[in-house]
């Protein structure tokens, strides 16, 4: 392809889109940038594979660090396990875009986008997201867009379109919305607990500016000659299908007006019906319609049976408003919800189980050393509170290898993260490191909803002082022609056979957190509205339920968790207490056992479960960098002798020395007449010197002084 390059005037800042010159192998690429930012976005299609089934699309996004002009840390020195950040991006390209693809393509598709350069202002996510879909339409692959997706914030009253990274943290909102002309497709978004009309205003104030994108698109596909490929579904044999809908139809409807089912019932009763189907089937003879059929597609009459079930459900939940459990389409689900469910060696514990879904979050305080550092390119270095996501095989009652986290756990627990990230105590209120970990022990949806009210849980069981408890809930989207039902908290059948998945989070004060991910091309705002509306009522309901079991964050820190001793220190004095090569700090930690860790602004912060140990660090550390003055008084200790003077250590960690003429008042032959090692002695500071050597004395000392410090040091041993 030709070289082509082309600016867009979006909202005060230019996106710059150029094809023709990078990846010329690619079955479509763009270089996408806004200021220093640029990313390279890839869209190629291979063959299909023998017996696939479902859409194979696979998403990547990399991080190279030399896009921020540095070397990777490890031994290798290059880029390895992708970190979070980069997990957390490849599903937000993968989200909006996987919903406009037709659902019956086989080929394999694969998108790649690549950050190549990144400043400290711009963020790629976003870019990345519309340099997939510019760069699929390049590629000629079967798509319902453009599609395209901006970043809101708010800071102060004003919505601002993709913020910079300082004004996103000084700001009360950020937001992701991608859309296609059909409505919105796809929210992201974490907030400082903002009302839902403000989170509604936000997200119709983004999908204006994705539509100013889209149309950009559509312009700059005209201008390349290039002509979308517009979908064209297969034409399908529909005999199988009425044979099927014939045979199926009352008994499948009686399994779902079978409310008092639980899941796994539900699910028998659906195989029984389907085993007969399969039975009577296997009885036709080889050259009946329907033999026919299957025997060039062996899978499609299970997926046939699928989708006539997807369509009675959908049909019973918008003909009569009942869902498969009998529950009206706002009702939630039965909520239980215990508190100290493990023993306080672990330092909090919640259990939270709504219907069928139960999920044992455990919370754990470190200290700050125990903080993530954030190798990536991104301008956070640390993360002091940590969500983890579990959901191990038995939680739906299958079994599988058990792997390392995957992208669906990681997002679940960024999610959970997002949400009660607005609520945590400040860090100089609260200096723990907070890390929460939540075991998905039953799933039958919204288990990451599940996650953060089992978190609220745990953590206040822990004593964290949140300024307010989170709930969350799911709710579900039933769309038939014009006719939408919403549904609140949705279970695993509903998510699966329908067609949104839209989880809010937040407080009695407002939303924290919003995720909603489609699998049809898009949703106007006024459904979306009432979905985010709909929601608030039901986190209400389940906060109530939560805070019956525990109403307060409990006052004390479980016995087992580290007790924080915090103070400042000069920041010049850094050095002198970690000393060389770690020496003096680490001489520190084994002579009191407490931990300790400095900040490059001088805060030190001590753990010990005990706190007399961690008061002796303490002392050490500020007996180091206190600042002398000549004429204070201290008893010391003798540690060395050498022939013009005594060495004594009369602060921990710091030493002065007693010159032979300054022991006595009279001359002294030996200095080991005097004193010997071990002594103790009241020594007074002569001076410090240029080279920070100290001087001392035992003379003119006064004996209120001396008799002081003695009974100082018997009252501090």
């Amino acid at each position: 392809m030709q070289d082509f390059d082309k600016s867009i005037s979006f909202d005060g800042r230019d996106i710059r889109l150029r094809t023709g010159l990078l990846a010329p192998q690619a079955g479509g690429s763009v270089l996408i940038q806004s200021g220093d930012t640029a990313v390279l976005v890839t869209a190629t299609t291979g063959p299909g594979r023998e017996g696939i089934d479902f859409l194979p699309l696979l998403v990547d996004y990399e991080e190279r660090m030399y896009a921020g002009g540095r070397i990777p840390g490890g031994f290798l020195r290059r880029e390895g396990r992708p970190p979070e950040k980069a997990t957390l991006t490849c599903r937000l390209i993968d989200r909006p875009m996987r919903p406009l693809f037709p659902q019956w393509i086989r080929d394999d598709i694969q998108i790649v986008a690549t950050t190549l350069s990144m400043d400290e202002r711009v963020p790629p996510d976003v870019l990345a997201v519309t340099g997939a879909s510019f760069a699929t339409l390049l590629a000629g692959i079967p798509f319902y867009g453009p599609m395209a997706a901006v970043r809101v914030g708010l800071v102060g009253d004003d919505f601002i379109i993709n913020p910079t990274y300082a004004e996103i943290e000084a700001g009360d909102l950020d937001l992701v919305v991608a859309g296609s002309t059909a409505g919105v497709i796809m929210v992201e978004a974490g907030a400082n607990q903002l009302p839902e009309q403000d989170v509604i205003e936000a997200i119709e104030f983004g999908y204006e500016a994705v539509q100013d994108l889209i149309r950009a698109q559509s312009k700059l596909l005209a201008e390349l000659g290039i002509e979308p490929v517009i979908p064209e579904p297969p034409t399908v044999d529909p005999t199988l299908g009425d044979f099927i809908a014939e045979k199926c139809r009352t008994a499948i409807q009686g399994v779902l007006k079978q409310h008092d089912l639980g899941k796994a019932a539900r699910d028998k009763a659906l195989d029984a019906i389907k085993d007969e189907l399969v039975a009577e089937v296997a009885t036709l003879p080889e050259d009946n319609p329907v033999q026919v059929q299957l025997a060039g597609a062996p899978k499609a009459l299970g997926n046939t049976f699928k989708d006539l079930t997807k369509t009675l459900m959908r049909q019973q939940i918008v003909d009569e408003g009942i869902r498969v459990d009998g529950r009206s389409l706002d009702q939630v689900r039965p909520i239980s919800c215990q508190v100290g469910t493990l023993p306080k060696r672990v330092h909090g514990s919640g259990l939270f189980q709504r219907g069928l879904t139960q999920v044992l979050s455990v919370a754990t305080l470190g200290t700050p050393g125990d903080a993530q550092e954030m190798d990536d390119l991104h301008p956070d270095s640390q993360k002091r509170y940590l969500h983890h996501y579990n959901m191990p095989p038995y939680s739906v009652g299958e079994t599988r290898p058990m792997r390392s986290p995957g992208r669906r756990e990681v997002g679940h627990g960024a999610l959970a993260e997002r949400a009660i990230v607005p609520v945590l105590p400040h860090q100089q209120e609260f200096p723990y490191v907070i890390r929460v970990v939540s075991e998905v022990l039953s799933s039958n949806g919204s288990t990451s909803m599940g996650s953060v009210c089992g978190s609220t849980l745990a953590l206040m069981d822990a004593g964290v002082p949140l300024r307010k408890p989170v709930s969350g809930a799911a709710m579900g989207l039933i769309q038939e022609g014009d006719e939408v039902r919403i549904l609140t908290d949705i279970q695993g059948i509903e998510d699966f056979l329908g067609d949104m998945d839209f989880k809010v989070a937040g407080t009695d004060g407002g939303i924290t957190a919003l995720q909603m991910d489609m699998k049809i091309h898009g949703l106007p705002m006024d459904v979306i509205a009432k979905a985010i509306n709909q929601a608030r009522p039901a986190r209400l309901h389940i906060l109530e339920k939560m805070l019956a079991t525990l109403d307060r964050p409990r006052e004390e820190l479980s016995p087992y968790a580290p007790r924080l001793v915090t103070f400042r220190i000069d920041p010049d004095m850094i050095g002198m207490v970690i000393g060389p090569g770690g020496k003096t700090i680490k001489g520190i930690t084994e002579q009191t056992g407490a931990k300790v860790d400095i900040e490059d602004d001088g805060t030190v912060t001590i753990a010990s479960m005990d706190s007399a140990k961690a008061k002796r660090a303490q002392m050490m550390i500020e007996g180091m960098t206190k600042k002398l003055n000549a004429g204070d008084v201290y008893l010391g200790r003798v540690t060395r002798i050498i022939p013009i003077g005594a060495f004594v250590e009369f602060l921990p960690g710091k030493e002065g020395m007693i010159h032979i003429s300054q022991l006595a008042d009279y001359r002294v032959g030996k200095v080991e007449d005097e004193v010997a090692v071990g002594d103790s002695v009241v020594v007074k500071v002569r001076e410090v010197d240029n080279k920070g050597r100290i001087n001392l004395t035992r003379l003119n000392i006064h004996p209120d002084e001396a008799a002081a410090v003695r009974a100082a040091a018997t009252a501090n041993p």
